[in-house]
């Protein structure tokens, strides 16, 4: 049985003192009984304090994205062995942010995912589809071609040690719902997509819900067969509902 996975994404808010305030409270409310797996995914300023205060503890650390290149003239960006001497474990790429604002390609967010894989750390790679794509019918269409982005450039034995994030764009922050059956059916796409290729990778593959996951909708979406935990933006700011929802998975 896969286990289920909850990742918080702390996106560019708080301050030192804020971050570490919510870390100890997280880490106080998550218990020993706990049943899935737990990450936090805090500014690039802030890993090291927070990699300090997770040390001997089972939360993975990780970051907002990951460079594409080793090193070199790359102004802003930062390298996996950078953030793999801070213990980064996971490394978000693609996120619909990125995509958007910053215009990341597939191609570009394909490139960063091939280096979080080289340099031993997990990527979670975000597809999803905007308002426009939904309502024209093109949601296959578009998460296909992100997925293939990747599956081209780094082959799907790749995605054993990665986990897929599906952002529905069009239910986050728009006051838009997508339903616990829209998000199943869509997990089970990409699954189905991913075991045409290989059915053992697609098996044992951890495909996270990243739409507005909040702690009244959290059980429902969770026990959907496909969806293994969520990518957790807003929600994960605040320690009492991140745990709820920690606890749902």
């Amino acid at each position: 049985m896969r286990r289920s996975l909850v990742v918080g994404n702390w996106k560019m808010n708080g301050s030192r003192e804020k971050s570490r305030a919510l870390l100890d409270d997280i880490l106080k409310g998550l218990g020993q009984d706990l049943k899935s797996d737990v990450g936090v995914c805090p500014p690039f300023v802030h890993l090291p304090e927070v990699a300090l205060a997770l040390q001997g503890s089972s939360v993975l650390l990780g970051s907002q994205n990951v460079a594409d290149q080793d090193e070199g003239a790359f102004t802003g960006e930062i390298s996996a062995l950078m953030l793999k001497e801070f213990g980064c474990r996971l490394a978000i790429v693609g996120h619909s942010e990125r995509r958007i604002i910053y215009g990341e390609s597939s191609a570009l967010v394909a490139a960063r995912y091939a280096k979080a894989i080289e340099h031993g750390l997990i990527p979670i790679l975000c597809i999803g589809e905007i308002l426009e794509e939904r309502e024209s019918e093109r949601t296959f269409d578009v998460i296909g071609e992100q997925l293939d982005a990747v599956l081209n450039t780094a082959g799907v034995a790749s995605l054993a040690k990665a986990v897929i994030a599906y952002e529905p764009v069009w239910a986050i922050g728009t006051g838009r719902t997508a339903s616990t059956e829209q998000a199943q059916e869509v997990h089970c796409w990409i699954r189905s997509r991913i075991a045409r290729l290989d059915s053992d990778v697609a098996e044992n593959l951890q495909v996270l819900y990243g739409g507005s996951v909040k702690p009244d909708n959290a059980a429902a979406l969770f026990s959907m067969p496909d969806i293994d935990g969520g990518l957790i933006g807003g929600a994960s700011l605040d320690a009492n509902s991140f745990l709820k929802i920690c606890h749902s998975a």
